[in-house]
């Protein structure tokens, strides 16, 4: 479904047109390559990532097109050559694209978009791919991290206000459903995407009315079945409390209605919501739920929860839209392969920095389950024209310290990647939202307790083919240049 009638195809880095420009009328210009989106680190020093965004990735493929504004503004510019702006006039999408299906865990260095096509298209979508994948993916991740920490308690997206600008609020909401939020306050997400919009009142409706009873029960009697009350506009114990309790009995108690919960926003958490657990208790509305907010993260939640506070949802705001512990993903998107003379050719970048070093060559990312606990072993990346038979032992090793290994038996192979677009059609469906974050739990779900934990996570392993390790060491060995090249 596109949810946008903007043209956002020049929504692209300088460069990336200066190059397409230079290979137009250079031997290169149609030059087939294969560029891989991976990401280096896990955010919050985490065990895993999620991946999202691939949704409006599609759309954007899908409706590049430079119309006459585009166009006159490029002309304008005075880089471009008459025949290139031309090209650009008529520009078609003609890429094959793959990547990892949204709510899918994701580990460093492994390609979770490849695109494959001409030089200058490929070089074009570099900007659009990583602003859209990293964005969600980082959202999607911190979610995770907070969901996890409530232990099974609802979350709910709280924050659209605090986001870096209206696009960031609105597929923020949309990533952190994908984390595992149970619902979102922003309206815009949740009609768009069919899925739970969360929220009640402000502190601005209690302070508006002559007394808080009075704005309790005018929301009470507006809305009998989904009575939830903020009560700590003034004093959470003192009034908030017993003035909700009064308009339970009052309000809702005649008309046969139990109250969804109380909302606290401010004060110290725990030991407020361990008294309001009491009094709500002991005024007979032990089914009243205890919601609360103010400036939560994953680490505050989790003390609380040590703490022995009486909270049965939480609402997650500017930490979580801003990701603001990290607020950087850190995908990158390499040249790894071209195609020359009918030959694959595969492509390095070499760093003193060796976390910068690429993995060269066409490649296939797996993953491995033991067939009989369904648990996560490693991922192994490979050559394309390899496949992992996973009816035979198969020997994995660590890429750096290659004197560790370990023979897999018993064991289920996947690809992690979809085929998303063939010459430029789309040839994926995209799932509902609800669908991939259920997708996102069983992910989860088949990860060891040592891979989600927040201290210290166990590194889980991404392996290399032992074909594919041998062709990145004859690369790094040869300075970067093909070395069967260098040998004739």
């Amino acid at each position: 479904m596109e949810r946008t009638q903007r043209n956002l195809t020049m929504l692209m880095d300088m460069y990336e047109l200066t190059m397409a420009n230079g290979l137009f009328d250079s031997e290169y210009r149609d030059t087939i390559t294969y560029f891989d989106m991976f990401f280096r680190r896990v955010p919050d020093e985490g065990g895993y990532a999620i991946m999202a965004g691939l949704e409006q990735l599609i759309d954007y493929m899908n409706n590049l097109s430079f119309d006459e504004s585009d166009i006159e503004y490029l002309k304008g510019l005075n880089l471009f050559s008459d025949e290139f702006i031309d090209y650009l006039k008529t520009f078609k999408f003609e890429c094959d694209v793959w990547a990892v299906p949204e709510g899918t865990v994701i580990f460093p260095q492994e390609p979770i978009v490849t695109v494959r096509g001409p030089a200058m298209q490929a070089l074009m979508l570099e900007t659009m791919v990583l602003l859209t994948i990293n964005h969600q993916s980082l959202i999607a991740t911190k979610a995770n991290r907070i969901v996890t920490a409530a232990n099974g308690r609802p979350v709910m997206e709280f924050g659209a206000r605090r986001a870096h600008g209206y696009d960031a609020a609105y597929y923020g909401a949309r990533a952190a459903i994908i984390g595992g939020c149970t619902g979102t306050s922003c309206l815009k997400t949740a009609k768009d995407f069919s899925v739970k919009a969360s929220g009640t009142m402000a502190h601005s409706w209690v302070q508006m009315f002559d007394s808080e009873y009075d704005a309790f029960k005018t929301y009470a009697e507006k809305y009998p079945d989904s009575t939830l009350l903020l009560v700590d506009t003034y004093n959470v114990l003192k009034s908030g409390i017993p003035n909700a309790i009064k308009v339970f009995d009052e309000v809702l108690k005649p008309l046969g209605k139990r109250p969804v919960g109380i909302r606290i926003d401010s004060g110290d958490i725990t030991y407020i919501t361990k008294k309001a657990r009491k009094m709500l208790d002991d005024a007979g509305y032990p089914d009243c739920k205890i919601c609360v907010s103010n400036s939560l993260d994953e680490y505050l939640i989790r003390d609380m929860i040590f703490q022995g506070a009486k909270v049965d949802t939480y609402g997650v705001g500017e930490r979580l839209i801003t990701a603001s512990s990290e607020a950087v993903f850190g995908g990158v998107y390499k040249l790894s392969a071209i195609e020359k003379q009918g030959k694959t050719i595969p492509k390095i970048k070499i760093s003193e920095n060796t976390a910068k070093i690429t993995i060269p060559g066409v490649k296939i990312p797996w993953r491995l389950y033991d067939r009989d606990t369904g648990k996560a072993i490693a991922d192994v990346i490979t050559l394309n024209y390899e496949k992992i038979d996973d009816t035979k032992p198969y020997e994995i090793f660590d890429p750096t310290y290659t004197w560790k290994r370990k023979v897999v038996t018993n064991f289920k192979a996947e690809k992690l990647q979809a085929k998303i677009f063939e010459g430029g059609r789309q040839v994926y469906k995209s799932p509902e939202v609800s669908d991939i974050a259920k997708h996102r739990a069983e992910q989860v779900g088949a990860l060891w307790e040592e891979v989600t934990r927040f201290e210290k996570p166990h590194t889980y392993y991404v392996d290399l083919s032992e074909d594919l390790w041998n062709l990145r060491n004859d690369l790094l060995c040869a300075g970067g240049v093909d070395i069967k090249k260098q040998k004739k």
